[in-house]
């Protein structure tokens, strides 16, 4: 591992230890030249799976545009990021859970549309009317009268 401060090829693992979700490993190292201490992450590089898209089109799943769907469809709401990044970690982990290396882009949006109506109904709200393309104020007060039906009676 190269030293990120004087590039010397060589350094020695002073700690190991699992990162907080238990899906990697934090490693803190030493440099052997220069004695700087700097942290290195190891994940296993799992074969990410391929998206089919409601048109056919098949495309690599990308994690950062999960994050990006939901930063926008939490935008202006008290959630977290480190509440978006837990919901990606979970979808993540169902999703790893399926044997298939294809996903229908219609079962992630499944997993998003669960997570939001429990945690926030704006949020779910906003990503329905894109994920199922509302055309008109009906269809938004359909799923809004949908949601208020279900079991969760948190308000909108």
């Amino acid at each position: 591992m190269n030293c990120p401060f004087c590039r010397i090829p060589d350094s020695k693992v002073v700690d190991s230890r699992l990162t907080a979700d238990g899906r990697g490993i934090r490693r803190r190292r030493e440099c052997t030249a220069c004695h700087a201490r700097f942290t290195t992450y190891e994940w296993v590089q799992e074969s990410a799976p391929v998206v089919v898209k409601k048109d056919g089109r098949r495309e690599p799943y990308d994690r950062n545009k999960l994050m990006e769907g939901l930063r926008r469809a939490f935008q202006k709401r008290p959630v977290s990021t480190e509440a978006i990044t837990a919901i990606v970690d979970e979808i993540e982990r169902t999703l790893s859970e399926i044997s298939t290396q294809e996903i229908p882009s219609r079962r992630i949006g499944e997993l998003v549309m669960e997570h939001l109506s429990r945690i926030d109904h704006v949020a779910y709200v906003r990503f329905a009317s894109v994920y199922k393309s509302f055309r008109d104020p009906e269809e938004f007060a359909l799923e809004i009268l949908r949601l208020k039906s279900g079991s969760d009676t948190r308000p909108l």
